[in-house]
């Protein structure tokens, strides 16, 4: 015999983290032990991935996702998200050189807030000022040819902005701060 009764509620069990985006020190102090992070590059045409290891000492390229609508873009982030059992998102925010934010970065900003619901993990905005030019440079010293750099660019970029944000987690870490 089935019930219609909601099971009873196991306090063992532990909600999903909030989807909200916080500061790095936050962002940091809610990550479980052992668990990756995806960083993404969010642009017009693609969102470039890049992933953690479970130590969340590398990054490395995930894949390009080429654009179409939201809800397939989002569809195939939050998969990756459960498939690779993601703690949080790392979101490039492109701010200007002299510190401005402009419709690139407004259209950061929006695409957290509404991963942030579907994929149920904390966010950080980090700033990717630079990465992608930073990326091209890499690809042009690895000799890597124009088709080529065009394919992984963005998951390169991704990749650097996932690096940064371990790495100021990591110096936070040491310096207990």
């Amino acid at each position: 015999m089935t019930s219609d009764k909601p099971p009873a509620s196991d306090a063992s069990v532990k909600p999903a983290p909030a989807a909200v985006i916080l500061d790095v020190e936050a962002f940091a102090g809610v990550l479980p032990t052992g668990s990756r992070l995806i960083g993404v590059d969010v642009g017009t045409k693609t969102l470039g991935l890049a992933l953690s290891d479970l130590s969340r000492t590398i990054a490395s390229g995930l894949e390009t996702i080429r654009r179409t609508k939201f809800k397939a873009d989002a569809a195939r982030l939050v998969a990756l998200v459960r498939e690779h059992k993601v703690a949080g998102l790392v979101i490039g925010l492109p701010i200007g050189l002299d510190g401005s934010t402009g419709p690139r970065a407004q259209a950061s900003h929006s695409f957290a807030r509404l991963i942030g619901p579907l994929a149920g993990v904390p966010i950080l905005m980090w700033d990717e000022r630079l990465t992608t030019a930073e990326a091209e440079r890499l690809l042009i010293e690895a000799d890597a040819s124009r088709k080529r750099r065009a394919e992984v660019i963005d998951k390169m970029a991704a990749t650097l902005i996932l690096q940064g944000a371990l790495d100021r987690m990591r110096a936070l870490q040491k310096t207990g701060s």
